[in-house]
């Protein structure tokens, strides 16, 4: 990874927010004009860090425009239940995140595996998604949600087979992820909400 340090074990290795994270955009460059990382400590989240998550989701959301409720909101109980049942499954899923010592974790980024039906060009059917990028306001600037990104892409190259990696960009986050190395697919994704206005189609039942 480009100049950060990377704790293990959920340790920070010494001391030491999609608000789709486009925010890093002022980030510090070194010489070459790469962005300057190197002060930047990621560590892979653990169980203990899904309240976390749900904070920062809910954050996300929220600047993209929905209303996520009161702490009391029932999504947030269930989204806490998610992250943690796959924080402690590590094979697919993956979290990267930034502390500060006076906010706790600041930035995250999360890496989830999705199985498809394999195919020629990817017989494993694995498909990386990436969601969850977000940094604490009080916080932008600094190369975080960067820093969090590339921990999750080296996770998905190193740790599993899923070699085509999905987001779903907001137009503030599009310079981050265009920079690394993301672009629009020749098949663009389109979705439908059924909410009940399609008419059911009629289904046979199985053969015997």
């Amino acid at each position: 990874m480009r100049g950060m340090k990377i704790g293990t074990n959920g340790e920070l290795p010494g001391p030491a927010s999609d608000l789709d994270d486009a925010a890093d955009a002022e980030e510090a460059h070194d010489a070459t004009g790469e962005p300057d990382l190197s002060g930047v400590v990621v560590r892979r989240a653990t169980v203990a860090d899904a309240e976390a998550l749900v904070r920062l989701r809910a954050l996300m959301l929220e600047a993209m425009g929905t209303r996520v409720g009161g702490q009391d909101a029932p999504w947030r109980a269930r989204a806490r239940t998610w992250f943690a049942e796959r924080l402690a499954a590590t094979d697919e899923f993956a979290a990267f995140v930034v502390d500060d010592p006076e906010l706790g974790v600041v930035s995250n980024a999360v890496g989830t595996c999705d199985r498809h039906a394999p195919g020629p060009n990817n017989l494993s059917g694995l498909h990386g998604h990436v969601s969850n990028v977000c940094t604490d306001p009080r916080r932008l600037r600094r190369g975080y949600a960067r820093a969090c990104l590339e921990a999750v892409l080296d996770w998905f190259a190193e740790e599993t087979q899923a070699r085509v990696i999905n987001l779903n960009a907001t137009p503030d986050g599009a310079d981050l992820y265009t920079d690394l190395g993301f672009a629009a697919p020749r098949h663009p994704a389109l979705q439908v909400r059924l909410d009940g206005t399609i008419a059911p189609v009629p289904v046979a039942p199985p053969l015997p």
